[in-house]
């Protein structure tokens, strides 16, 4: 009996450490999307000019905040250019380009995201929606 007691533990503290671990990493809610057939990427494409770098990166902070709002919206990521500093990509995962074009544009959150980034409207490059293959990999 003490060894099915002891087994028990051990397999309640492995769950505990995969739960922490896929949380801490959000691989729970990544893996479950990533089935959906209809997950799609928009990226946009900017080229800010220097002055206005520290106000473009505050308005996407600020908008970011009705993008974790939204249902639609899984995730966002905004990288800044090396090479080119001018350049920065908007990388935001929506749950399909259905939802981010009709249900997301409904929302309440639309026009409080939109008008923090209309400012910068003009300095759009690119702005396209990605379908996710499986052919990827990553260290993380």
């Amino acid at each position: 009996m003490p060894s099915n007691l002891s087994n028990m533990k051990m397999k309640i503290s492995l769950m505990a450490l995969l739960f922490i671990f896929t949380s801490v990493h959000g691989i729970t809610q990544t893996t479950n999307n990533m089935n959906n057939k209809n997950y799609s990427l928009e990226v946009i494409r900017y080229s800010i000019p220097k002055e206005q770098h520290n106000n473009f990166e505050t308005a996407y902070t600020e908008a970011g905040s009705y993008l974790k709002a939204s249902p639609y919206c899984l995730g966002y990521e905004v990288v800044h250019g090396n090479e080119e500093p001018d350049n920065y990509i908007i990388f935001i995962r929506w749950t399909s380009i259905k939802e981010h074009m009709e249900d997301f544009r409904k929302s309440a959150q639309f026009m409080p995201f939109f008008n923090l980034v209309k400012p910068y409207f003009n300095n759009i490059q690119e702005m396209k929606h990605y379908d996710i293959t499986n052919n990827k990999w990553s260290r993380e």
